[in-house]
């Protein structure tokens, strides 16, 4: 009996925990995109007869440019999560392979950004993509040379890529690396012993080996870069909204709150559905 109580005790504190703290938040919000906004913002009151809507889904899926706005939000997570496994790749194998002694400090420099608050971190950004940075001015002068005009870094896609890269390039090195560090080493003496070059042991056993630290990577890269707003807030311009900002602006400044509950639904299936995909797939190759 003793041993039920304490398996029912360890599941039932996180399953509180998940009831409380993203069940019922988005059960309120599930409702809270069937119901009428109201007069002056929030949502109107049932009292007044106006109950459940379909109105807000119908206007989401017939306007475009929303469907744009969620678009272009995937295709930059897509491409964040590109370049942090194109960088995090490399350099999990580097860590992974230095001797034992020196992988604590160095995965301890991969976590040390965390370490400052991330607003300040964003803001940073902003002085190193300004007009009058070295970088801008190196770039510029190097797009001179073949007679390009001048490009503006800030407030620009290029500086929200940038942004959002360096930001979550942790979250693909550390996956990454507590996959590859398990790898047997032996593996790759016998693929060489059977006549396999560096190139053809990385692709035949190291990457196929590596492919569940890839999956859990990139989702844990993908699902927080689909539904940023900070950075494209700050760094990006006028045409750089994607779904987080949308969201945020449907509840603080157009105070529709109905569309924004339908919008942060539409994203949260999408995540989810990811997050499942991601799941079905490092399953399969772990």
């Amino acid at each position: 009996m003793s041993d039920r109580f304490e398996k029912m005790l360890l599941a039932g504190v996180p399953m509180i925990f998940m009831l409380a703290l993203f069940a019922v938040p988005s059960a309120i919000m599930l409702l809270a995109s069937f119901r009428y906004p109201g007069e002056f913002g929030g949502l109107a009151p049932i009292s007044e007869g106006r109950g459940l809507t379909l109105e807000t889904y119908r206007f989401f899926f017939s306007d475009f440019i929303y469907t744009e706005v969620f678009i272009k939000s995937i295709a930059m997570a897509f491409l964040t999560t590109a370049f942090c496994l194109l960088l995090a790749y490399p350099l999990a194998l580097m860590i992974s392979r230095s001797p034992k002694r020196r992988r604590d400090v160095l995965v301890l420099l991969v976590i040390l950004p965390f370490a400052s608050n991330f607003l300040i971190r964003v803001y940073a950004w902003m002085i190193l993509l300004g007009p009058q940075s070295a970088l801008s001015k190196i770039i510029n002068v190097f797009l001179g040379w073949f007679g390009a005009a001048h490009v503006q870094l800030l407030f620009s896609p290029f500086a929200v890529l940038i942004a959002m890269v360096y930001a979550h390039l942790p979250f693909m090195v550390l996956p990454l690396y507590a996959n590859l560090v398990r790898h047997d080493p032996l593996l790759l003496d016998a693929a060489q012993d059977l006549g396999a070059d560096s190139w053809q042991r990385f692709w035949r056993v190291t990457f196929p080996l590596s492919l569940p630290g890839v999956y859990s990577g990139s989702a844990l890269v993908f699902i927080p870069a689909l539904g940023m707003f900070v950075i494209p807030e700050i760094l990006g311009g006028t045409r750089d909204m994607l779904i987080g900002n949308l969201i945020k602006e449907q509840f603080l400044v157009a105070r529709d709150w109905p569309f924004g509950s339908a919008l942060a639904i539409m994203l949260t299936l999408s995540v989810m559905l990811i997050a499942w995909i991601a799941g079905r797939m490092g399953a399969r190759h772990a």
